[in-house]
């Protein structure tokens, strides 16, 4: 016979798992309800509040100095640290330990930690006032059947001709062409001053000779919680991060040479491989925030997760909207803060009705990859878009059938393999290879530019993306030393005056102005030295006196470093007679900007801006005009963030230009 005492204690027990802790999730009520109390479940923990130090400590103090120097690049001064780089209370952190819960990492971009603990704790933890929400941690299992796949011997080798090109690839060649690398390699770009993370599940033989160069100058096992990111006794297999590295950064010539061979690189072991043991989103998360306080300007991972193990709930394709998945919501975050974020789209392959994405490829400001083969033509693996909410993914495709890469296990030896996570590293590569031509541009400016000049960026869609990376036409389009604002031409008798403002200058050395009577053939007329570094608005004129008819003109922007552009975006070339659309100035900009233009006789004059798909927005001008030069204002308070094309017609002639909203 059971005592009365003890029989109302085991009720109460009852009734306190009996009731539904408020503050949980759905799902981890029921994972709570049907978890013996001697085990434990992964949850987070969101609080309601942050300490109020952002007004009594300086940014520094917050976020690491290198970590500033990104952000300043893109960030007014007043907002390089907001709410989500403030710490954790610490306060509320020994709270929950007092639980008995066991912290797994600490989240400050969500305000939360990530706990394993036990049912009775997390109803403790949930008696707080200072606890806002608890949830359940997702949990992912990466298929790595298909990338496990490896070919020790390719069947036509293709050797790297010494007289091609500055660097000999060796079997990499083929990768490497694909997207244009070698040309970008003769410009002499190949990493230097760019931090790059790879976040991956290890890297288990880090002596192989593509390696010997490498500068790895952090590592952190975010599985184990150690400093150790090769294989060991620990949980975990490094055989994919140390093919996806390689990929990346991997140099011996006339055998394997990466885009980025000469960045500093940052590892980060993400991803436990352990067939039974499902991988964990949060690890993900930390290592972001561990990078971003390194200062990374780069970062390439091989996820695309869907599925995890029961009793958790999947995430489906109906997750990939950009905005319920917390890894994608964190990979965003990261884009927000400077950091080029690259991810690999999956393996999913096709399906005729709906995506077959895996978070974060999702994310609204990341740059997704796909796959092709050797020939061009998308892998079948690869997974395919849209978003739920209507967004071409992938972004843009590289290599990922046949691709070279270093052996996880042997020495000095080079295998093949197939995956998205293979095509993922070659695209990121190039992203530093353009971030270090154009140290200012933002990541959503880099995302662009690869889109823009992809292989079918005029056609984007759900199997392609905008097409397979040019990384040539992508730096010469990046390629900018000052941001000019304009052109115009001033005939007086046989003078000709040339005159142009720039914004901010980068490395400027100054301008060539060359002249042609045909549009084709081009001379030289003489050289406009230029304000070199400097945050100032600048003018600048040439006067060409030896005018005998019509002739064009045009800028050849040069760099401190000797290296010049025609880029399509500032390449400015008027004829004399015709009328002019000019580059708007400031671009990119937030919220309004400038557009001006010149009519050489009076007409009726239409000026119209579109979105990127076609959708007038609005329209500025549509009436007659007499000759001469005009200023329009456009506003886009309201407008979503992107490209945008205004267009000018004008007497049966049409000219058009695009624009960036950065907000």
């Amino acid at each position: 016979m059971i005592r009365k005492s003890l029989l109302v204690a085991v009720l109460t027990v009852i009734s306190l798992f009996a009731q539904p802790v408020e503050k949980a999730s759905p799902g981890l009520k029921n994972l709570m309800e049907s978890t013996p109390n001697n085990q434990t479940v992964s949850a987070w923990i969101t609080f309601t509040d942050k300490p109020q130090i952002l007004t009594k400590l300086g940014p520094g103090t917050i976020v690491s100095e290198k970590s500033l120097e990104r952000r300043k690049k893109y960030l007014p001064e007043d907002k390089l640290i907001d709410f989500t780089d403030i710490p954790v209370n610490p306060d509320y952190i020994l709270q929950v330990e007092a639980s008995g819960a066991k912290i797994r990492h600490i989240l400050k971009w969500f305000n939360a930690v990530s706990v394993e603990a036990t049912p009775q704790a997390l109803q403790k933890i949930a008696s707080s006032p200072s606890v806002k929400s608890l949830d359940i941690i997702n949990k992912f299992r990466k298929n790595y059947e298909l990338e496990s796949k490896n070919y020790t011997t390719k069947s036509t080798p293709t050797a790297s001709p010494a007289a091609t090109h500055s660097l000999n690839y060796g079997n990499s060649l083929t990768q490497a062409n694909i997207v244009n690398l070698p040309a970008v390699h003769d410009l002499g770009l190949h990493g230097e001053g760019i931090i790059i993370g790879v976040f991956d599940a290890g890297f288990n033989n880090l002596p192989h000779e593509a390696f010997a160069q490498m500068q790895i100058i952090a590592r952190w096992d975010f599985v184990n919680h150690n400093s150790g990111v090769g294989d060991s006794t620990d949980l975990g297999v490094g055989t994919h991060g140390t093919h996806t590295l390689s990929i990346i950064g991997g140099y011996m010539p006339g055998k394997l040479i990466g885009p980025a061979y000469k960045a500093k690189y940052i590892l980060a072991k993400t991803e436990n491989t352990a067939s039974e043991t499902p991988i964990e989103e949060d690890n993900w998360i930390a290592a972001m925030q561990w990078a971003d306080s390194i200062g990374v300007d780069v970062t390439s991972t091989s996820l695309g997760y869907l599925e995890f193990d029961p009793p958790y709930t999947s995430y489906t394709w109906q997750s990939m909207d950009g905005k319920t998945c917390r890894i994608t919501i964190a990979a965003d975050l990261a884009v927000k803060k400077g950091i080029n974020v690259f991810v690999s789209a999956g393996n999913e392959g096709t399906n005729a009705t709906h995506n077959t994405l895996g978070a974060p490829a999702d994310g609204d400001s990341v740059v997704t990859i796909g796959a092709v083969d050797e020939t061009g033509v998308r892998s079948s693996f690869s997974s395919v878009g849209n978003t739920v909410d209507g967004r071409v993914k992938p972004d843009v495709m590289a290599m990922g059938s046949y691709v070279e890469y270093a052996s996880a296990y042997y020495p000095n030896t080079y295998e093949y393999g197939d995956g998205t996570s293979y095509s993922c590293p070659m695209a990121a590569g190039i992203g530093a290879l353009i971030l270090q031509f154009r140290p200012d541009l933002s990541p959503i400016q880099i995302r662009n530019i690869l889109r823009s000049t992809a292989s079918r960026s005029s056609n984007p869609g759900r199997e392609y993306g905008w097409g397979i990376i040019n990384a040539y036409q992508a730096v010469s389009q990046a390629f900018l030393p000052v941001n000019l604002q304009g052109l115009s031409l001033k005939r007086s008798g046989k003078s000709i005056t040339i005159s142009w403002s720039t914004g901010t200058e980068k490395n400027d050395s100054g301008f060539e102005v060359q002249k042609s009577f045909d549009g084709s053939s081009w001379i030289t007329m003489g050289f406009v030295k230029g304000a070199g570094t400097s945050l100032e608005r600048h003018s600048y004129s040439f006067t060409d006196n030896l005018v005998n008819g019509d002739a064009y003109y045009r800028l050849k922007l040069i760099d401190n470093s000797g290296k010049f552009v025609f880029s399509e975006t500032i390449q400015s070339q008027f004829h004399v007679t015709s009328f002019a659309l000019n580059q708007n100035y400031p671009n990119p900009f937030n919220p309004a900007t400038t557009i001006t233009y010149t009519l050489p006789e009076a007409g009726n004059t239409v000026l119209k801006v579109y979105s990127s798909t076609g959708q007038l927005v609005k329209t500025l001008v549509n009436e007659f005009q007499y000759a001469g030069p005009y200023e329009v204002q456009f506003n886009a308070v309201g407008l979503a963030s992107g490209n945008y094309y205004y267009q000018l017609e004008y007497k049966g002639n049409i000219l058009t230009r695009h624009m960036l909203s950065l907000k």
